[in-house]
């Protein structure tokens, strides 16, 4: 129970740090950033003390009393700040119009998708069947561990991977909360986030109630023009229809056969990815930060965005990525619109020297070792369009438009639209914004950044994020032209449905999927495992991506799957072969076990299916304790 409390805790913390800094905000705004910022003092106060005592109770305990103790001392200090009093500037019922709906379709993909309990199997969605399990692995692996952590897929290996929005539910672990619905409560808050801060953002940007509405939907029913080849396919296959909700990733938003890329953000990035999911519940603020900074102009408004900035790398790493250039693209465009260049130059120096220095040793430690040192970056034109040879499977302008949808053709006038509303400084930021998402988009389609080279979708995305006010703005402004002309609505609607009905179908899909990924027996076994085997044990399994032991007790194995450690960039080959030297010849490989460390042996039908396992050996010098249907545990003797 006290998991579920230590949650609240910080959160209550991180609303009563923002009350005090962000005094002059309304109400909204600061119970908004002061989650954000409760999470973000849960991921990463405990890390700070896991150096010195490991990732225990202890650590978890001093986080909380620094965050308590930070918001204490902000409260003293603006014990004489009046703070506003309004809730919200924006329509009352915009925020709640937008978001209930979203949060109430989130709330139930997180439940379904997140190791649903169904005749003592445990099941999840379509999009989570292949993600899960590497969070899963990381949150309970991390317990007690030291830091900075290893991989327990590859121990040895540092864990360079963004690992703080795992470490949460970590730390709910090990106060007693139970795994599953600490991932469905922390997933579905910070989708809340998500959510809210976008509609914040796009009010923001805009202050039309309108242009909010169609930026939030066109962000989170994103999709392309790919429902034209089910469409298609009709008049030939009569099965084409079904398939977008019975087959797997036969979506119009995802199907890499047909070269369609770009996924529905709710079902194949937020709610699978929880990383992403907590980066962009981290890089909203920031976004929203720099729009407040960049009209205020106060120094401390870019002081506080360099803090918050800061802490992004080991949140998600491509999220900061994407927050330095959209940065970067709005300095060019003040340096290039405004009088006061030198002023210009020390705020956003400010900003971003405050942001490096947090983020260097993050950099440094996990991400520059993993990725750069790696060999992952390479030049590669036209993103997951590229053969790899340089040539474009599809044109390039159709590549975009069937991905993206229509909405790709107007992002140009979209950003340069000018409102007639000058005096607030709008258009100057909205164009500011737009050549800052114009960088990301640059950069994602020359650098690729990692072995899988569909993850610079991690970069576009937010480049899509920053320019949806505008799109939105831009829309609205086109309907009201249109005004008198007959069959306009018609028109809109078109228009919305055109570039909504491929992601709304594959919401859809994601509503209805249901897949197990863990047997009756496995989920008995990883529950055995975690009751009578020290925390510290390292067991001899396959390397199937759903690896109970793994992913649900958080034990070392001797090698995972390759889906997770090839895509990290991580050499694997030496471990893979050894797992099946001892699973295949176990009475020649005494050194191996010796060499490992094994303690147990897990075998099941994954472990079968994909190696000739000697089993008579392990029946005849191991002890079986743990049996239950194709799931046996040994115990390997000491001789071996």
């Amino acid at each position: 129970m006290f998991g579920y409390i230590l949650l609240a805790l910080y959160l209550m913390a991180g609303v009563a740090l923002t009350d005090a800094i962000f005094y002059r905000q309304d109400r909204v705004i600061r119970l908004w950033l002061g989650l954000c910022a409760g999470l973000i003092l849960m991921m990463w106060l405990p890390t700070l003390y896991a150096f010195f005592l490991r990732f225990t109770r202890a650590a978890q305990l001093l986080g909380l009393g620094t965050a308590v103790a930070l918001a204490a001392l902000a409260q003293v200090l603006a014990r004489n700040k009046r703070r506003e009093a309004r809730w919200t500037d924006m329509p009352p019922w915009l925020l709640p119009a937008l978001v209930l709906p979203l949060i109430a379709l989130g709330g139930y993909l997180q439940y379904t998708h997140t190791l649903r309990v169904i005749d003592g199997g445990l099941w999840v969605g379509q999009s989570t069947y292949g993600d899960l399990c590497l969070h899963l692995g990381i949150a309970t692996s991390l317990r007690n561990a030291a830091y900075p952590p290893d991989y327990s897929l590859l121990p040895g290996a540092l864990l360079g991977y963004p690992f703080l929005a795992d470490s949460m539910v970590t730390s709910m672990l090990l106060f007693g909360a139970d795994l599953a619905r600490s991932f469905v409560v922390t997933g579905t808050l910070m989708l809340l986030l998500v959510y809210t801060g976008f509609v914040i953002l796009a009010w923001t940007v805009t202050r039309s109630a309108p242009a909010t509405v169609v930026a939030t939907v066109l962000m989170f029913v994103n999709g392309g023009l790919g429902f034209i080849y089910p469409i298609d396919r009709m008049g030939r296959d009569a099965a084409a229809w079904n398939d977008i909700f019975t087959g797997f990733y036969k979506t119009p938003t995802n199907q890499p056969e047909l070269n369609l890329r770009w996924v529905n953000v709710i079902c194949d990035m937020m709610i699978p990815q929880r990383t992403l999911l907590c980066g962009w519940m981290a890089v909203l603020p920031a976004l929203w930060l720099l729009a407040t900074a960049m009209r205020s102009k106060r120094v401390s408004d870019f002081v506080g965005l360099g803090l918050w900035a800061g802490a992004l790398p080991m949140i998600h790493t491509h999220s900061f990525l994407a927050l330095g250039l959209v940065s970067a693209g709005a300095m060019i465009w003040s340096l290039w619109k405004d009088g006061d260049k030198l002023d210009i130059l020390k705020r956003f120096a400010c900003y971003g020297v405050l942001a490096v220095a947090l983020a260097a040793p993050q950099l440094l430690t996990w991400s520059v070792p993993q990725t750069v040192n790696g060999g992952s970056l390479r030049f590669r034109f036209n993103w997951v369009n590229n053969m790899g040879d340089g040539r474009l499977i599809d044109n390039y302008v159709w590549f975009w438009v069937k991905n993206v949808g229509l909405t790709w053709l107007l992002m140009v006038p979209a950003a340069l639209y000018d409102d007639g509303r000058g005096a607030d400084g709008s258009n100057g930021l909205r164009r500011a914004l737009g050549l800052g998402a114009l960088c990301v988009y640059v950069v994602a389609e020359l650098i690729q950044f990692q072995p899988n080279e569909y993850d610079n979708n991690k970069l576009f995305y937010v480049a899509y994020m920053v320019m949806m006010p505008a799109m939105g703005l831009y829309l609205t402004a086109l309907f009201k032209r249109l005004k008198g002309l007959r069959g306009r609505w018609l028109m809109a609607a078109c228009f919305m449905l055109i570039c909504t009905l491929s992601g709304g179908l594959s919401i859809a899909r994601e509503w209805v999927s249901s897949y197990r990924l863990f047997s009756p027996e496995e989920a008995a076994a990883a529950k055995w495992i975690e009751a009578n085997t020290p925390a510290d044990a390292t067991f001899l399994t396959g390397s199937q991506h759903n690896n109970a032991v793994a992913a649900l007790t958080g034990r070392d194995i001797v090698c995972g799957t390759g889906s997770y450690l090839y895509f990290h960039g991580i050499d694997y080959s030496r471990q893979q072969a050894d797992e099946r030297t001892m699973l295949e010849a176990p009475g020649d490989s005494a050194g191996l076990f010796e060499d490992y460390s094994i303690d147990y042996a897990y075998i099941s039908n994954y472990e079968r299916g994909s190696f000739d396992v000697d089993e008579a050996w392990f029946d005849a010098h191991c002890d079986a304790l743990f049996s239950q249907g194709d799931v046996t545990v040994y115990a390997l003797r000491k001789e071996t």
